[in-house]
């Protein structure tokens, strides 16, 4: 029994059909039950209103509902499905989403076929993401490219994924902190000098540069009204402030309470300066910023766990074998609770009740991100480290 259920969680056709099949079903059931792809609409019109010169940040209720909080650069990724027809466009977008984060995932250095169970463990997180056409899983794949490509001592790329990710969504910028990691740390950072001016520019090839200028301008008051309201919004702040706020009645606690101690444990793990050549040392603080960049942000929804849950799925990969059984509590937890409590397949009363209202979907990750921490700091690394693919 236990042989089988091992061949079958390694079966890659499996696991593939499970990645990639999942999110295909959500679109697809969106497409014949005439669901408004709201989130898509919104990426479609940062194109839209990009080439026709219009505001990116105003209210369009004749298109979509809700706000575009998306930088120019983003117009040119979403460009070739928004001239598209939507029916088509949505569903490549999609498989793009879930294609660009399997090959990060598979592009990761550790031991051969690991990367299938991480794949296996983020597969139902990666749903949610794509029920709401979200740009989240790409997002992942920025910041666990960059990390991989500087692995692989290609700081020039690695550069282009932390600007991609911080000129769309800002959520990019953690992959600088990778930087210790970088073996020409000159070239890497003129490297992401040179992609963010490109960056900064390219939008103008489709626009206007007074325009896009001015877009910068508006993207950061935008940013910084969008994060005022977050704290109030029963959609965002599902974050360790918004656990506090709501489990202690404390609507005015300020993030900054929280941010400040965790950036201090943080910068913790990085006391180890002779571990930054281990590949599991290195793959701890991927783990730990994947899940930092969600954990403590106030624009946290439930479908932004995909980044979060790939740092939780390669943490637990990364352990020392065998595992304890407080590591595997871990893992179940953040599946049940993290993972599985928005879905079907969880009491919808109780998710209503305690799960939503509380914000405790980041509780596991808390947990598990406190794990980390702990184990930068205290794990005996090996010496000489196994061979990966």
């Amino acid at each position: 029994m236990k042989q089988n259920l091992t061949k079958l969680i390694y079966n890659k056709p499996f696991v593939y059909s499970l990645w990639f099949g999942l999110s295909l079903f959500m679109v697809l059931k969106g497409l014949l039950t005439h669901q408004t792809f709201n989130n898509y609409l919104v990426f479609k019109h940062n194109f839209l209103n990009t080439i026709h010169l219009h505001s990116l940040y105003g209210p369009q209720p004749e298109y979509y509902f809700d706000l575009n909080h998306y930088g120019p650069v983003f117009s040119l990724i979403i460009a070739p499905f928004a001239l598209m027809p939507d029916s088509i466009g949505v569903v490549l977008w999609v498989m793009f989403n879930a294609f660009m984060l399997f090959k990060a995932i598979q592009l990761l250095p550790i031991k051969q076929n690991q990367y299938v169970i991480i794949l296996l463990i983020c597969a139902h997180e990666l749903m949610g993401a794509s029920l709401y056409t979200q740009f989240n899983p790409m997002v992942t794949a920025f910041i666990i490219l960059s990390f991989n490509f500087i692995k692989k001592k290609q700081d020039f790329w690695a550069a282009l994924m932390i600007a991609l990710g911080t000129f769309t969504k800002l959520y990019g910028i953690v992959g600088l902190a990778f930087f210790f990691f970088s073996d020409n740390k000159l070239k890497f950072v003129a490297s992401f000098v040179f992609w963010s001016a490109v960056l900064f520019v390219l939008p103008m090839l489709i626009s206007s540069p007074a325009f896009i200028v001015q877009t910068y301008h508006d993207w950061y008051y935008d940013l910084i009204a969008k994060n005022s309201s977050n704290e109030n919004s029963g959609m965002q702040d599902i974050c360790v402030m918004g656990i506090i706020r709501r489990v202690f009645h404390f609507p005015g606690f300020k993030n900054i309470y929280v941010i400040a101690p965790a950036l201090v444990l943080f910068g913790l793990s990085y006391l180890r300066i002779k571990h930054f050549k281990s590949t599991q040392y290195q793959l701890l603080i991927l783990a730990s910023v994947l899940i930092f960049t969600v954990i403590f942000s106030s624009s946290a929804e439930s479908p932004t766990y995909i980044i979060a849950f790939a740092g939780v799925a390669i943490w637990f990969m990364n352990l020392n074998r065998p595992v304890t059984g407080f590591e595997i509590f871990l893992l179940v937890f953040a599946i049940i609770i993290t993972s599985f409590s928005p879905s079907d397949l969880f009491p919808r009363t109780i998710n209503r009740e305690y799960i939503q209202a509380y914000k405790l979907k980041s509780l596991p990750c808390f947990l598990i991100w406190l794990r980390i921490i702990y184990e930068t700091l205290a794990r005996k690394f090996a010496e000489k480290e196994a061979l990966t693919v």
